[in-house]
């Protein structure tokens, strides 16, 4: 299954799944049990509507219409109001995104509900599906149009994803220094540690604790991996508290 990066409000990019065409259908499906729902409370409405009006079809007709405006822009008004998610997609925990990342705008939300007519109603949905089939980021006509892409939210943004650390309720700091540095020069350190671990590079591990170590002011007995892993911990103890 495709993957997209999401750009986080710390500068750090998350791998997001991209919705599957059945989670996609069904959450269609959730809603339209949703509208049906709504005609069948709507149905005892007119029922009694009519009957208070007796002949005044007309009248009765303007306060139907009026009552399935809410079904009609459903898709447009959830979107915007909630953040890319009707109730079926909350249910299912997918929802829209624009495809590199940026905020979604009210615009986009718009062309994908007028595409719907296209892709969902006019052909019973089969348009949309096999335009989902044939895209290698499962988007129908409406998503390619508007730039915009259905993800999974499941996954859990973990601390670890971004410049922090987990650190223990007890922790106590090692180096004092630590505030001298700043959000990117620690998103520096924990990518270039975590690259050299994964490569077995010592050699950039020494050079970066040595970096390190000129720009904070202080050394210590710790091997290279600990010397800067303890860092990270006390620049998170810090900024945290």
């Amino acid at each position: 299954m495709a993957n997209i990066a999401i750009n986080t409000s710390q500068n750090v990019n998350l791998d997001y799944r991209v919705a599957n065409i059945g989670d996609r259908i069904l959450s269609f499906l959730i809603d339209l049990f949703l509208f049906i729902l709504y005609f069948f409370v709507l149905g005892y409405v007119f029922e009694a509507f009519e009957k208070a009006l007796g002949d005044d079809r007309w009248t009765a007709i303007g306060f139907q219409s009026l009552l399935i405006l809410p079904v009609m822009f459903y898709s447009l008004y959830m979107h915007i109001l909630f953040n890319g998610q009707t109730i079926g997609k909350m249910i299912l925990k997918i929802k829209v995104v624009k495809e590199d990342g940026s905020p979604v705008h009210w615009s986009n939300y718009m062309t994908r509900w007028m595409l719907r007519l296209v892709d969902i109603w006019l052909f019973s949905g089969s348009v949309g599906i096999l335009a989902m089939i044939f895209s290698d980021k499962n988007q129908r006509l409406g998503d390619a149009a508007s730039g915009t892409i259905v993800i999974s939210v499941k996954n859990k943004l973990k601390i670890t994803h971004t410049i922090l650390e987990e650190v223990e309720e007890n922790y106590e700091p090692v180096f004092m220094n630590v505030t001298v540095l700043n959000d990117k020069d620690v998103r520096l350190i924990k990518e270039t540690l975590h690259i050299a671990l994964r490569s077995n590079d010592f050699k950039t591990l020494t050079l970066l604790r040595q970096k390190v170590e000129g720009v904070i002011g202080t050394s210590s007995d710790k091997y290279d991996r600990d010397y800067l892993q303890t860092v990270l911990k006390d620049y998170t103890y810090f900024t945290q508290q």
